[in-house]
């Protein structure tokens, strides 16, 4: 489909965004030239590279799944000897110092569990213990131990055009929307069945009468399915020949899937909502900063010059975004009686727990890595903000250290937030563009 050029492109965005306090001027400019090319370089370190995932669990939602033949589906996973040994030795924890805590502590643990119970009761009992911990979570999580679960080099894997699109691909958004946003089935997605304008308006009249955790649980969802397509449309497969393959932006495909017009006005709200996920995703990064700040805290790889040289990068981000003068204030969420917000928040968590468990319904391998990392690590997000364990211990007193994050959550949680602040980037590469188009 060839596009106009005599209008002007209607994808750009501005101004305030709903429920914060923060414009999208304000964000473009502390992410593109402050933030971005240091998050970058922090993402290429092997600590943040390799990321252990299972993309061979079972669709637990339906089987009648297509798997993507396509060479571009495919992922890559590494040979042993390619992942750093201090990754691969202590795949969760932080430092060899670390390990030997652990080791003590698991020992205790089981120590202090009555001696008179069978060892399968003992280790029930641990497990429960385990069970606990993971009662903030918002995600449903590989279990790394496990025989299936692989290394991947995400560098050489890169989120790109894949060709995986069609029924099946559609199937997953509309299962993720339509069954797991905080809305009744008989209301549909704007576009969701070519619905015009009138549909649109409908949608988001009802959508403002939501509280302000079921309206945001939409705006993240929104923003991610959005993020994922900015990054499609940057890294489109443009010329594939028996000679070379060529990437690159598809300016045809981006205002397909943003302009305001092709798209009856739901494009430019996808790219806002965009923007309040990053907002999101920054002030959990903003609020965690004592976590890593703890001097036992390493970023662990074995190689103790580049270990020490990424923590220092990795703080001085996090001072950055500290910095950022507009933050999302997360004390609006679950307030109010506390009863009520106990469970809105429960429902919350298990809403999304079940979107992360619908990525392992991906049919593309490549799509299904990028979305389980991205889900895995929105959700590590939303743990950070409203984790019981980490609000009685901050900010005054410094982060409970009953607080943890794994590494795969570390993981997940930058190259998360380095997939939004990229398709923020990028929004100022499709600018260029479409001027230089029109």
């Amino acid at each position: 489909m060839k596009l106009p050029h005599c209008r002007p492109s209607k994808t750009e965005v501005s101004g305030y965004l709903d429920d914060c306090t923060c414009d999208v001027e304000t964000i473009d400019k502390f992410n593109n030239y402050r933030l971005f090319p240091r998050l970058q370089k922090l993402l290429e370190s092997d600590y943040f590279r390799y990321y252990k995932v299972n993309l061979k669990k079972p669709c637990p939602f339906w089987n009648d799944i297509n798997q993507c033949g396509r060479r571009d589906c495919a992922v890559k996973p590494c040979h042993s000897d390619e992942v750093p040994d201090g990754i691969k030795s202590a795949s969760y924890k932080y430092s060899e110092e670390a390990n030997r805590i652990e080791e003590c502590e698991q020992a205790e643990r089981l120590g202090a569990v009555d001696e008179s119970l069978s060892e399968e009761t003992q280790k029930a009992v641990l497990q429960w213990t385990k069970h606990d911990d993971s009662s903030d979570s918002f995600c449903e999580v590989d279990d790394i131990q496990s025989p299936d679960a692989e290394y991947v080099d995400l560098l050489l894997n890169p989120e790109r055009y894949t060709g995986y699109k069609g029924p099946d691909a559609w199937r997953i958004w509309s299962v993720i929307y339509e069954e797991n946003c905080f809305k009744p089935q008989t209301i549909q997605r704007p576009l969701a069945s070519g619905q015009g304008k009138s549909k649109e308006n409908t949608f988001y009249s009802w959508l403002e009468g939501l509280c302000v955790e079921k309206r945001a649980f939409y705006r993240l969802i929104s923003g991610l399915h959005a993020s994922i397509n900015v990054h499609l449309s940057a890294r489109y497969l443009l010329q594939d020949t028996w000679l070379e393959k060529k990437w690159g932006h598809n300016v045809t495909e981006f205002q397909q899937r943003f302009d305001g017009v092709l798209t009856e006005g739901e494009g430019p709200r996808r790219l806002k909502n965009l923007y309040f996920l990053y907002l999101i995703e920054l002030r959990a990064l903003s609020k965690v900063l004592p976590f890593f700040e703890r001097p036992d805290f390493q970023l662990f790889t074995g190689n103790k010059v580049q270990d020490a040289e990424n923590k220092a990068l990795l703080l001085e981000i996090l001072h950055e975004i500290k910095s950022f003068p507009l933050h999302f204030d997360e004390n609006s969420f679950f307030a109010g009686d506390k009863n009520e917000a106990h469970k809105l928040k429960e429902d919350f968590r298990l809403h999304f727990r079940n979107i992360s468990r619908i990525m392992d319904c991906v049919g593309c391998f490549k799509c299904r890595l990028w979305g389980k990392l991205q889900t895995q690590g929105l959700g590590t997000a939303l743990k950070i903000l409203f984790s019981e364990k980490l609000i009685a211990n901050m900010p005054e007193s410094g982060p409970s250290y009953e607080f943890q994050l794994t590494r795969q959550e570390i993981v997940s949680l930058f190259n998360a937030f380095g997939r939004i602040s990229t398709s923020v980037r990028e929004l100022e590469n499709f600018r260029h563009l479409l001027q230089n188009v029109h």
